[in-house]
C-alpha cells in the first residue's frame, strides 16, 4: 500500500531510541525526511546518519531538551531554516516516574508537566503556522495506557499523560479547519530501553534473567502474552500520518495487546 508520504517532513521528539527512533525509521522508509530531536545529540546524530544512508532521505539531528522553552524555539527555527517547516509532528519525548503523591515535590510535578504537556503545547504553537502555509499536516501525541488505566507507582506519569490526551483532543478541535489532523496513541507494554535497562539492574545477581522477568510482566498484564516491538507501534503511527487515515482526527488509539480493562 502506498501511504502517499514521500517527500513530507516529520519532526520526532525523543527520537534517538525506542519508539521515537522506530517511528523515524518507519517514516523514512516511506520517503519522509525526518528531524530527530533528542537530548543526547551524539546518539541522535548517529541515528540520523544511519537513517539517511539506509533510506536515502534527509535526516537532521537536533540536540534539544523539550522541557526548556528556549530549546523548543531553537528546534522550530532550525526546522524552518532547513525544511521551511514540517508536515508531521510526533510528540514522543517522555519518561516514566516513580513516587507517591504525598512525597513528590512540586519540582518533580513541574518537570513532568513540562515534559509531557508543555512541550507538546510549545511545539504545536511553533510548528503549526508552517503546517497551515503548507496546506495541512498531522500531529500525533504518544501518551500511554496509564492515562486511562493508572499504575500505582507512577501517579505523576499517569496524571500528565492523561492531560496530554485531553490536550490532543482540544488541539484536534481547534485545528481541524486547517486540514491538520491531531490524534493520540496510548501504548501498553513496549520493549524499549526504558524497560530493559532498569530490569537488568533489578535482576542482576538473582536467579531470574531480565528476559524471564519481562515475560512475567507481559503475561500478568497483556492478554496477548508479550511486549510489543517498537516497530509494531511505529507502523501504526505511520499509518495515522498518512492520507490513508484522512478521516481520523480527535481520537485516542490503544496499542496494548488487550491490556485495557473494559471498552474505550
Amino acid at each position: 500500500m502506498d501511504l502517499n508520504l514521500a517527500n513530507k517532513t516529520a519532526v520526532i521528539t525523543g527520537a534517538s531510541q525506542g519508539i521515537g527512533l522506530a517511528v523515524a525509521s518507519s517514516l523514512a522508509r516511506e520517503g519522509v525526511h525526518v528531524v530527530l530531536c533528542a537530548r543526547n545529540g551524539e546518539r541522535a546524530a548517529a541515528a540520523a546518519s544511519a537513517i539517511a544512508a539506509e533510506f536515502g532521505v534527509q535526516a537532521l539531528a537536533i540536540a534539544a531538551d523539550v522541557t526548556i522553552a528556549a530549546d523548543v524555539d531553537r528546534l522550530v527555527r532550525q526546522v524552518e531554516e532547513h525544511f521551511g517547516g514540517a508536515d508531521i509532528l510526533i510528540d514522543n519525548a517522555g519518561a516514566g516516574s516513580e513516587e507517591t503523591i504525598m512525597e513528590a515535590s512540586d519540582e518533580r510535578w513541574q518537570h513532568y508537566w513540562e515534559l509531557h504537556v508543555m512541550a507538546a503545547v510549545r511545539l504545536a504553537r511553533g510548528l503549526v503556522p508552517a503546517m497551515r502555509r503548507r496546506g495541512g499536516g498531522v500531529i500525533l501525541h504518544n501518551a500511554s495506557i496509564c492515562a486511562r488505566q493508572p499504575l500505582p507507582h507512577e501517579p505523576i506519569y499517569n496524571v500528565t499523560k492523561a492531560a496530554l490526551v485531553m490536550f490532543s483532543k482540544c488541539l484536534a478541535n481547534e485545528l481541524v479547519g486547517d486540514n491538520i489532523r491531531v490524534n493520540c496513541i496510548n501504548p501498553g507494554l513496549v520493549l524499549t530501553e526504558g524497560w530493559i535497562e532498569p530490569v537488568k539492574e533489578w535482576t542482576a545477581g538473582t536467579d531470574t534473567t531480565w528476559q524471564q522477568y519481562l515475560d512475567g510482566v507481559a503475561k500478568q498484564y497483556a492478554p496477548i502474552g508479550r511486549f510489543a516491538t517498537p516497530e509494531e507501534v511505529a507502523d501504526f503511527f505511520v499509518f495515522l500520518c498518512s492520507p490513508r487515515a484522512g478521516y481520523c482526527t480527535g481520537s485516542t488509539y490503544y496499542i496494548d495487546g488487550g491490556w485495557l480493562a473494559g471498552t474505550v
